[in-house]
């Protein structure tokens, strides 16, 4: 059950999507949740149908005092790394919120200060409190769209299905087309036994 006792009405939740992908941004959301709130769907996004997240999206913005999402796109990934551009999107989100917070929770266990603003990094956040499982969602429902807009110009990746991540037909498909402009240049797209 997540928790929904809030520390003020100001405290946002934060979290990404695509760590893990080796094509496409990473993509974070920040949400501020008022304190009366109540969702019994709500949860990890990880653990949720895509029908529940897409359900949950509108009534997470509707509901919510504010929200942002932004990407960080493959160039600055590859030269930032994976981990800072995660923590990039995060921070770039949190700016977009017209409310300022008063306080931050951040899924995982890295982050970095943020306008002085006092934070706490949760492992398993996203299953544990409510606005960061709320940001969970919008991070992935946000990067979802955005991975469908690109399998159209690229249907070979079949980037609607995998959205970006290290699948079998994924890599097989780098082998065959090579990478594009939107593949994670610093990743490891090709499995030990697919090295041409």
């Amino acid at each position: 059950m997540l928790k929904k006792k809030y520390k003020n009405f100001n405290e946002t939740g934060t979290d990404e999507a695509g760590r893990g992908c080796l094509a496409g941004p990473v993509t974070a959301a920040a949400i501020i949740l008022p304190s009366t709130f109540e969702n019994s769907i709500l949860n990890d996004s990880k653990l949720l149908s895509e029908k529940k997240r897409t359900l949950l999206e509108p009534l997470l913005k509707n509901e919510s005092v504010c929200y942002g999402i932004a990407h960080v796109y493959p160039d600055t990934i590859d030269d930032i790394n994976i981990l800072n551009a995660s923590i990039l999107a995060m921070h770039k989100a949190i700016d977009l919120l017209s409310t300022i917070p008063s306080y931050i929770i951040v899924d995982g266990n890295r982050f970095k200060p943020y306008n002085d603003i006092p934070y706490s990094c949760i492992i398993k956040g996203d299953s544990k409190y409510t606005s960061i499982a709320a940001a969970s969602v919008l991070a992935k429902t946000a990067r979802d769209a955005y991975m469908l807009q690109l399998h159209s110009e690229y249907p070979m990746y079949n980037w609607k299905k995998n959205k970006g991540y290290p699948t079998k037909e994924h890599r097989a498909a780098i082998k065959k087309y090579g990478p594009t402009k939107y593949h994670r240049m610093s990743f490891k797209l090709l499995a030990d036994n697919q090295s041409s």
